[in-house]
């Protein structure tokens, strides 16, 4: 079976161009999504078309980024019909995973998305290091304040229990824990 996919992402916007390139290209179930940008997660037009595909099925839409927005996702999700034996087509840039040539394409597209995820994580860690140096902390601010868990370990000392110590401080015994286990750490260093 050859399912095709249509989307848009406000109720604005008109399937038509899809909508007549898909049936130009013989599918013989077309699913539309309108108003879902391909960012969101669950989009029920797409997920219709996943569930109605079987393998040896193909999934056809008339330009790739209806498939999805970022290169990684897309590539994931081609990733996933491949293990499912589900063929894709993308009209416009002319992919198709049936031929050698389309399965050259997809994973030259695969290289590059492994190649992006590598520079933004290189990215990230080095704007961490560069603000860690500049005297910025990095992550969520801490749930007690110096003060606070000297109060704690107070407390702790004269026998109050964890959990009302949490209570009393409105964080959960685990944080509780956490503060013990890093002061016995720090006295034992």
């Amino acid at each position: 079976m050859i399912v095709g996919y249509a989307r848009v992402s406000t109720e604005e916007q008109n399937l038509g161009l899809q909508l007549a390139a898909l049936k130009r290209a013989r599918c013989d179930v077309i699913i539309e999504d309108k108003g879902y940008s391909g960012l969101t997660a669950t989009r029920p037009g797409f997920d219709k078309a996943i569930e109605t595909l079987k393998r040896g099925d193909t999934l056809i839409v008339w330009r790739l980024d209806r498939l999805g927005r970022s290169l990684i996702h897309l590539v994931e999700t081609i990733n996933n019909f491949n293990k499912k034996g589900i063929h894709f087509q993308s009209l416009t840039e002319s992919i198709d995973t049936t031929s050698s040539g389309g399965r050259l394409v997809f994973h030259i597209m695969a290289a590059m998305a492994e190649f992006e995820h590598a520079l933004i994580s290189e990215r990230t860690r080095a704007g961490m290091k560069t603000a860690r140096e500049s005297g910025k902390r990095i992550g969520r601010p801490p749930s007690l304040s110096p003060l606070q868990i000297a109060k704690v370990l107070a407390a702790l000392k004269k026998g109050e229990s964890n959990s009302s110590v949490a209570s009393r401080f409105g964080v959960c015994a685990k944080t509780i824990r956490r503060v013990v286990s890093l002061r016995e750490h720090q006295e034992s260093v």
